[in-house]
């Protein structure tokens, strides 16, 4: 059996995050995974978006570490040359009523502290995307795009660096929580070991809820469900003059269709929301009609035969009692009762752009 301070559950962006600052404040640390690589789930299966904090409740966790978690990772790319660009964000209008929903979104974004929004009007986005069939906008001049498999390498390395190291291929097994440390039976393949820790930290994403209830005597009021929303996403086959993302405003659930970039130009579009049983990341299921008239709501002249299905990922919604939660849960001790146990549920979208804060947060913690 081993011994370690902190033991974390997934090798995602929020895990490594966590993992990586833990190990540079001097914790030993190991980083169980039960894939063979890094971030192999919705870490990288995602618009690579560096979101500016707009859209979500002020006093949310989404809000304040989007907020912040975006300062936090500009200037961690800049430091450690990991490739993105602020090319900025327009968040469109077609009809009167959206164009309502702009104002709305520029007075929440000022409450969150985001306040270099400015709304444009028809004429003058026309200047900029002739293509597109708006009647307002909300520019957001900080938002972004970045290289996710770039990130996780830097947190991967600086892990490393400090001393971490991740265990692939490796699964929990059961946990037994004491009020005198945390005792972590995994699998890796045949292999049964078993590791004990001061600190454990859930942050399996998809599986947060099956690692939450693998622990024994946990109060069951304090475990949350994850429901599984999946997400298509198109590429663009065919040239464009589209320089910033391009949003509609917000639809019931997520973000809606919209149009990102990646650091090489190319157009994508995405993600729709399909809620599904389990984890399955073909194309099969899109509803390649309803994606192509979600897009053509804003660019009309789109022509759909130049549109590829390209990959999929999926969203972990977090629901209690039934009830959707719509923000981050980080659940600690104070809340469970159990010395060292950190749980996090529905760590979803802007989780990439919040890594580097909630991990700041939780390293308060200990």
């Amino acid at each position: 059996m081993q011994k370690i301070e902190c033991l974390i559950v997934g090798a995602g962006l929020i895990g490594l995050a966590m993992a990586k600052e833990l190990a540079k404040r001097g914790y030993s640390v190991i980083v169980i995974e039960q894939e063979p690589f890094i971030g192999n789930h919705t870490s990288s299966r995602n618009s690579e978006v560096i979101h500016a904090g707009i859209y979500y409740p002020p006093n949310s966790l989404k809000a304040y570490h989007c907020v912040k978690g975006k300062e936090l990772i500009y200037q961690y790319c800049k430091n450690f040359h990991v490739p993105y660009q602020k090319i900025g964000k327009l968040i469109i209008a077609t009809n009167k009523k959206e164009n309502d929903i702009l104002y709305q979104l520029k007075q929440n974004a000022i409450k969150n502290g985001v306040d270099d929004l400015k709304l444009l009007s028809h004429s003058e986005i026309s200047s900029i995307q002739p293509e597109l069939n708006v009647t307002a906008a909300l520019w957001s001049p900080s938002s972004g795009i970045v290289d996710t498999h770039a990130l996780l390498l830097g947190f991967h390395g600086e892990l490393e660096k400090y001393g971490g190291f991740i265990a692939f291929n490796t699964k929990v097994f059961s946990i037994e929580a004491g009020q005198n440390g945390i005792l972590v039976h995994t699998i890796e393949g045949e292999k049964n070991f078993s590791i004990e820790c001061d600190f454990l930290i859930n942050s399996a994403g998809l599986w947060a809820t099956e690692v939450a209830l693998k622990i024994s005597n946990f109060p069951q009021e304090y475990i949350y469900d994850t429901r599984f929303a999946k997400g298509h996403y198109c590429s663009l086959a065919a040239n464009h003059n589209f320089k910033h993302l391009i949003y509609p405003v917000p639809v019931k659930d997520g973000l809606g269709v919209h149009l990102t970039l990646d650091l090489g130009g190319k157009a994508k579009f995405g993600p729709d929301i399909y809620w599904c049983e389990s984890i399955d990341y073909s194309m099969n299921d899109i509803d390649r009609l309803a994606f192509i008239q979600a897009i053509k709501r804003y660019w009309p002249s789109m022509s759909g035969d130049k549109l590829q299905v390209d990959y999929s990922g999926i969203r972990p919604k977090a629901f209690y009692k039934n009830k959707p939660v719509n923000d981050f849960v980080i659940s600690t001790p104070k809340e469970h009762g159990i010395p060292g146990l950190i749980n996090l549920y529905g760590i979803e979208s802007p989780g990439l752009t919040s890594c580097l804060s909630i991990a700041d947060t939780i390293s308060q913690i200990f």
